[in-house]
């Protein structure tokens, strides 16, 4: 099953306030994307002035969710996906990695971005076998993504959710676990949860993040690695556990070895 819409949304793309730089625009800008302002390129810049690394950290982000996105659909035998903070569409999306490995797979992408919105319509499609959908939902409200999700996804069977990069969002981080605890509670036993998100060991990176949360821009905000562990809490860990990003399973030919940990990852099995 495919969307049928043959280009953006018209409607959603009106609600599109383009004066203001939006993160969902600002990363895809840093990815090489085109679907980004003025306004976005310039606090993009800004931030990787101060901190060069931002676009490796963007690139390496969407590495690890290709690897674990492949290892969930492939031998873990995932065959649904909810993928919540989707962003801007780009190479290799959840669902076209799934639905390679699995072409029955159904993936449901949340995000509350007028643009991810407009687009998601017109490129989110999927295999005939499978099913993609999108729902327009806010991470803060874990009932209506869960209910909406529910309407694609059989919530009997195992899910994998994938938070990527979205975490630091939600400011409150007792507020931020117990929206993770929310959502994997309302899985079955069998599911997974993959996550990364960036870490506040980097100066450069702490400072580029204060001043963006200064910019206008919804405020991102950086958690230890510790903390990170912590959203993993009641979940069984996958080998080899919350660790730097490049280092979650790499890919024998494009592996590396960063100078220093910004971002870190992994995947867990709910028991």
């Amino acid at each position: 099953m495919t969307q049928d819409s043959s280009g953006p949304d018209t409607v959603a793309l009106a609600k599109i306030d383009s004066a203001v730089p939006h993160s969902a625009r600002i990363w895809n800008y840093w990815l090489g994307g085109k679907d980004n302002y003025p306004v976005d390129e310039a606090a993009g810049e800004a931030f990787r002035e101060v901190f060069p690394g931002i676009t490796d950290l963007a690139r390496g982000s969407r590495a690890f969710l290709g690897r674990a996105v492949r290892h969930l659909a492939g031998e873990a035998g995932v065959r649904q996906f909810l993928d919540i903070g989707t962003g801007l569409p780009t190479a290799d999306n959840t669902h076209e990695i799934a639905q390679r490995m699995a072409p029955d797979a159904r993936i449901v992408y949340v995000d509350n971005d007028p643009l991810v919105l407009a687009h998601a319509k017109a490129l989110l499609t999927g295999t005939r076998e499978g099913v993609t959908d999108y729902v327009d939902a806010d991470l803060h409200d874990p009932g209506t993504v869960l209910r909406e999700a529910a309407r694609t996804l059989d919530f009997t069977q195992p899910v994998a959710l994938t938070l990527m990069q979205v975490s630091g969002h939600i400011a409150d981080y007792d507020e931020a676990r117990a929206i993770v605890s929310a959502l994997m509670g309302a899985l079955p036993s069998g599911s997974y949860f993959a996550f990364n998100d960036s870490v506040d060991t980097n100066k450069a990176n702490v400072e580029a993040t204060r001043l963006y949360n200064e910019s206008g821009a919804a405020p991102y905000y950086l958690r230890s690695p510790q903390q990170l562990v912590g959203f993993f809490d009641g979940l069984e860990l996958l080998e080899p556990g919350v660790v730097p990003i490049a280092d979650w399973r790499p890919d024998p030919a494009t592996a590396d070895t960063p100078t220093e940990v910004i971002a870190m990852g992994g995947v867990a099995r709910k028991p």
